[in-house]
């Protein structure tokens, strides 16, 4: 049943608020929402949804989305269960909310603050919470004027809890200085992450990104792989801060995994934009892993929506490996690595939670990897000292020798991109090192 709540949740039925959910089923669209999800998003969010209003129309009513009839059915249902919260499966313009409101003196969250107000719940770190206030002050921006005055006295509650809610009780230029604030902050902060990126680039170690629709198992695989505890439920966006660890890849060495901020379809732009810093792990890392729950009947639409929040965050050209996790749940799962015409490694099937597979992942980031991995034996004039010191600093030295006329033989092993890098800022080529070096040995 769409309606029945989780058991033993003593948190969820302490924290429980009633509300009157409407879903409108719109043809195949822009607007189309998933019902389940809907259900999903109330549950995460803490409420407990009394009843159901549907209606099919082709496209919303443009001054209150769902027309005055369904307008009148709700206000009837508001009444009958002495309810003050309405949530919409859909995303309103501040003129419908209003009205709204207006209409049925109650409360009224659109999908947007819905997704938010989980946000909100959820965000742990300082930048985390950050981030959250800035999204909720851009969305709340343009809902200041509120029809219904009983909200300017509201504490908390769905869809207007968290960091930011004492902005609705002051004007446009309070939350102008508070959004300018909060950028500043968040500057220093991406400060901090570019140079954490940095380092790792300068030390060669590549970066894995963990991405994919929120509750596909990112963090569950995650704690797998790193023997981490970042937190994993079954529950839409159990994972908003992103946390990194260190995982050893057989014939690769040490890559650095990054569990990120789980997807949704119609993801709200203002948190995409605010969370920029955050997802940024993903544009710039050197493989993206995409975690996909196989065994969801959404699965192909899950799918595109990922791929729609990577082209808007300029991620979708860093080369990907799809993850098809959940096989357990599946008749006939069994793990196993799909590769294209090329015999390149394009999707891996396991279960993170079975521990299923984990071999075959691993092999496939190795190719995927090592395709770009310089490992190789140089030799090194004493006038090259510059470039071996660079080596150095950049951790990329696995081993020294000298031959007996004071040349350094050098077993390297790192991304061909930074030895070349490497090259070009010491002056010299690339095509000089690779057959001199096993002649010094030999």
């Amino acid at each position: 049943m769409f309606f029945e709540r989780p058991t033993n949740n003593s948190e969820h039925q302490q924290r429980a608020e009633t509300a009157i959910l409407v879903h409108i089923d719109f043809p195949e669209g822009v607007n189309r929402e998933d019902l389940n999800e809907f259900r999903e998003l109330v549950i995460s969010a803490g409420a407990e949804p009394l009843d159901l209003i549907t209606a099919k129309r082709s496209t919303p009513d443009p001054k209150t989305f769902i027309g005055l009839g369904k307008v009148d059915e709700i206000r009837e249902m508001l009444q009958l269960y002495d309810c003050q919260l309405v949530m919409f499966n859909h995303s309103l313009s501040p003129s419908q909310e209003r009205n709204l409101e207006k209409a049925l003196e109650c409360r009224v969250v659109d999908r947007t603050g819905l997704i938010l107000d989980i946000f909100a719940q959820r965000a742990r770190t300082h930048e985390g919470k950050l981030q959250v206030e800035l999204a909720q002050l851009q969305h709340q921006s343009t809902r200041l004027v509120r029809g219904w005055t009983h909200l300017e006295r509201q504490q908390g509650g769905i869809g207007s809890r968290g960091a930011g809610e004492s902005q609705l009780e002051t004007d446009r230029r309070l939350v102008r200085n508070r959004v300018s604030q909060i950028h500043k902050r968040l500057e220093k902060v991406r400060a901090q992450r570019d140079q954490g990126r940095r380092a790792r680039q300068r030390s060669s170690i590549p970066t894995v990104a963990i991405v994919g629709y929120t509750n596909a198992g990112k963090s569950t695989l995650f704690n797998a792989l790193t023997t981490s505890e970042v937190y994993a439920a079954d529950q839409l966006f159990a994972t908003l801060d992103p946390t990194l660890r260190r995982h050893q890849v057989d014939d690769i060495g040490e890559v650095v995994l990054a569990d990120t901020v789980g997807f949704i379809r119609h993801l709200p732009h203002k948190l995409v934009e605010a969370f920029r810093a955050t997802l940024q792990e993903a544009a710039d890392a050197d493989l993206l892993m995409h975690v996909i729950d196989c065994a969801a009947e959404e699965r192909d639409s899950n799918i595109e929506q990922v791929e729609l929040v990577l082209a808007e965050i300029e991620a979708d050209e860093v080369p990907q490996l799809r993850v098809y996790n959940k096989i357990d749940l599946l008749e006939h799962g069994e793990a196993r690595i799909d590769r294209d015409d090329q015999g390149n490694p394009t999707a891996v099937w396991l279960s993170a939670r079975e521990r299923e597979g984990f071999e075959l992942l691993n092999q496939a980031i190795a190719e995927l990897l090592g395709e770009d991995l310089f490992a190789e034996e140089i030799c090194l004039k004493p006038a090259d000292a510059k470039l071996r010191a660079m080596l150095y600093d950049m951790g990329a030295i696995r081993e020294e020798r000298y031959a007996d006329n004071g040349d350094m033989l050098l077993q390297i092993r790192m991304q061909r991109q930074d030895f070349r890098r490497a090259l070009a800022r010491s002056g010299l080529d690339e095509q000089r090192f690779l057959p001199q070096a096993k002649e010094v040995w030999e």
